[in-house]
Parts: C-alpha cells; sequence; structure tokens
C-alpha cells in the first residue's frame, strides 16, 4: 500500500471548553457574540494547524447563526472538525454547546465554518495533507462542504455583478420603501 500524508477527521477535532464569566456578558448576563467568534476561531485554528501540520490563518468565516443565548455561568464547548481539505486550504466546522453548570441541560447554541490556509516557514500558502473520512457524517460533512463553497463562488459572482450594475439616478427610487433618507442635497 502506497504511503500517504492524509489525516483521518479524527486525528485534528478539537474541543474546547471556557466557563462563561460575567466579564464575556452583555448587561443582561448574555455572552457577547465576540467572546464566542474570539474562541470559535481558536478552535479552528488548533484543528486546522494540527491537521496541516503547520500553521494556519483564518481566511473567511461563514454561515454563523446563533441559535440560542449562552448564559454567564454555563461551561461552553467549542468542537472543531475538519469538513473539507482543498489544496491549501481547510474549512473548519465548528458547534458550540452550553451546559448549565446547576441543571446539566446542553443545548446547541452556535454554529459556524471557518476556512483556513496552510502555511509555510516564509508564510506562504502550502499544501495540506488530504482527509481520511471515516465515517458516513465525515463524508456528508465534505459533501455539504463542497455544496457552500460553490453556493458562496456563485454568490460572490452574482453579488458582484449586481454591484457593478448599480446606477444611483435610476435605482434610488428602491430607497422610497427603505428606512432611508438623502441627507444632503440631490
Amino acid at each position: 500500500m502506497a504511503e500517504t500524508n492524509n489525516k483521518p477527521v479524527s486525528y485534528s477535532r478539537t474541543i474546547i471548553t471556557e466557563l462563561m464569566l460575567p466579564t464575556h456578558a452583555h448587561i443582561d448576563n448574555k455572552i457577547l457574540g465576540d467572546v464566542l467568534f474570539n474562541l470559535m476561531s481558536k478552535a479552528a485554528f488548533a484543528c486546522a494547524t494540527r491537521h496541516a501540520g503547520s500553521y494556519c490563518v483564518t481566511v473567511s468565516i461563514d454561515d454563523v447563526e446563533f441559535v440560542q443565548p449562552i448564559e454567564v455561568g454555563d461551561f461552553v464547548s467549542f468542537k472543531a472538525s475538519v469538513n473539507y481539505v482543498g489544496n491549501t486550504s481547510i474549512i473548519v466546522g465548528i458547534r458550540v454547546e452550553s451546559e448549565n453548570m446547576k441543571t446539566g441541560m446542553t443545548k446547541h447554541t452556535c454554529s459556524g465554518y471557518f476556512t483556513m490556509v496552510a502555511k509555510d516557514e516564509d508564510g506562504r500558502p502550502t499544501q495540506a495533507p488530504g482527509l481520511i473520512l471515516e465515517s458516513e457524517d465525515d463524508i456528508r460533512r465534505f459533501l455539504a462542504a463542497m455544496i457552500r463553497k460553490e453556493i458562496k463562488l456563485l454568490g460572490k459572482v452574482q453579488m458582484s455583478d449586481k454591484i457593478k450594475k448599480i446606477n444611483v439616478f435610476e435605482d434610488i427610487k428602491k430607497l422610497r420603501k427603505e428606512r432611508c433618507e438623502i441627507g444632503f442635497e440631490w
């Protein structure tokens, strides 16, 4: 059998757990989104870097959705897994779960996808090891990442085309139904 530097999904799977403190929260004791982004980023970095065997940097963050609030005093787990590997890019899926330490109740609170790029010693993009899919879930996640990547690229092209076609003099009529006003002489 040929030797490969590909790595299984389980090799880099990462879980970071943090206790949420009052310094992490709004005045209403709900955890701030930027605190979650920071910890999600750390989990994605650890996961991607472990997989790549080299330093990785964040290129984009996609589809982050906050589905339930997190309270001060909750234990929060950031579960990171490599979902997809391209040439130099690694897509890491993050699932965030909070656990109420008094009741033991756990809830899914947030998910998102971080695209990371492997870097060499000189800071240039370098090829990442391929991914060994170990389960049906791994296959589903890899295929889903391919679809998200394709739709994201298509969306960027479509958005760019629409923005290039803006004609302020004609399109200003569209603002009538929006919650804005022109604050200068037109």
